[in-house]
């Protein structure tokens, strides 16, 4: 046999063995699957729904609204801030300049509630040295005038009978003016200007301490009632103030309504501003000068769908969306066109049809799931 039999005889098991595959031992196949998904689980479909089994939404608390096709009106929202009411609220100024002293219960400070009436600080007048000097020497000279008138009067009296009875008259009157002059004099070195609140209500601000020296007209306090309080609003269309049905502003989770006031006549930035009142209990959460968002709806009515703030969502193309449920466990976005409403409801004009199951509570949830 020579070499090259040889060689085949030798290489032929090899590539047999080459040839045929290779299994892993029991519990060592790694398989080239690839990872496992749970498709039970909560999912984002190819065509953009959402897969959400009920297990799921009940664990995301996801609540539904049926939508209904409504008349509502055309609301115009406006940029607007807290004033105070000119009848349920007031500024402490002092009439003279001085020392702020405390009243009988101490300074008063911000958000403190107050009587009307009540004493809040003592202003002590400030006067120059060289000016109460000047009133001390005054208040002296007319002491010796009025002593001397005294003594004058005393002898007159002894001389009744040869004396005209007006001279005697004229001397009393002297001596009564020179003692009203000295007292007013005195009393304006020792008088002081007290502060009273000029209505019941809540300290909005303070700005004083004691012993700091104030001018006269300078506002010490604010005083005012939280639940009476004034919206003021900017509208850059003059025409909006004859057509104004209704007003709102949200707080919070709530809704206050406005009373519509009137509108100034003269323009401010060239915009018109708008003056609504409200007597509600939460506008105590509000400030003077805070900023607020104020819907005002117009006479005129848009045919949609009013829906919650809470429901509006956008897309990855930055798109406003709905969720809306098609089946148990599918919900589908719908891109829609809204309108302000309320500021807790918003009009959807476009998008949606009546009968729709619109997301309203868990729409975030149903957004963020991939």
């Amino acid at each position: 046999m020579n070499w090259r039999k040889l060689l085949t005889i030798a290489f032929v098991p090899l590539l047999i063995t080459m040839s045929t595959p290779l299994k892993a031992g029991e519990g060592h196949d790694h398989g080239d699957s690839g990872p496992a998904t749970n498709a039970g689980g909560p999912q984002r479909q190819p065509d953009g729904s959402v897969f959400l089994p009920k297990p799921a939404q009940r664990q995301l608390g996801v609540l539904t609204m049926l939508a209904a096709v409504a008349d509502l009106p055309r609301t115009t929202e406006l940029a607007g801030k807290v004033m105070m009411d000119p009848n349920a609220g007031g500024k402490v100024q002092p009439t003279i300049a001085g020392r702020i002293e405390p009243g009988p219960r101490g300074l008063p400070s911000a958000g403190q509630t107050v009587r009307k009436g009540e004493v809040l600080a003592y202003v002590i007048p400030s006067s120059g040295q060289i000016e109460r000097s000047n009133q001390t020497a005054l208040i002296a000279e007319l002491r010796g005038n009025k002593a001397l008138a005294e003594k004058r009067l005393a002898r007159q009296r002894e001389l009744a009978d040869t004396i005209p009875r007006k001279e005697i008259e004229a001397t009393e009157n002297e001596i009564a003016s020179l003692t009203a002059r000295a007292n007013a004099l005195g009393s304006g070195l020792t008088s002081r200007d007290t502060l009273v609140a000029p209505i019941s209500g809540v300290i909005a601000s303070a700005s004083v301490v004691s012993g700091q020296v104030v001018d006269a007209r300078e506002v010490l306090f604010e005083v005012i009632d939280p639940t009476r309080l004034r919206i003021e609003a900017i509208a850059f269309d003059p025409a909006m103030a004859a057509d104004i049905g209704a007003a709102t502003i949200a707080i919070g989770d709530k809704r206050a309504t406005l009373t519509f006031v009137g509108a100034t006549r003269s323009l401010r930035e060239q915009a018109l501003p708008l003056i609504f009142k409200a007597n509600d209990a939460s506008l105590s959460m509000l400030a003077i000068g805070q900023p607020v968002r104020v819907f005002v709806q117009s006479k005129t009515k848009v045919n949609a769908i009013a829906v919650p703030v809470s429901s509006l969502m956008k897309s990855s193309s930055n798109q406003t969306i709905v969720w809306v449920k098609t089946a148990p466990e599918k919900f589908e976005p719908r891109v829609v066109m809204t309108e302000a409403l309320d500021g807790m409801s918003i009009a959807v004009t476009a998008g949606l049809k009546a009968g729709d199951r619109v997301a309203t509570r868990g729409a975030t949830l149903i957004n963020q799931v991939r």
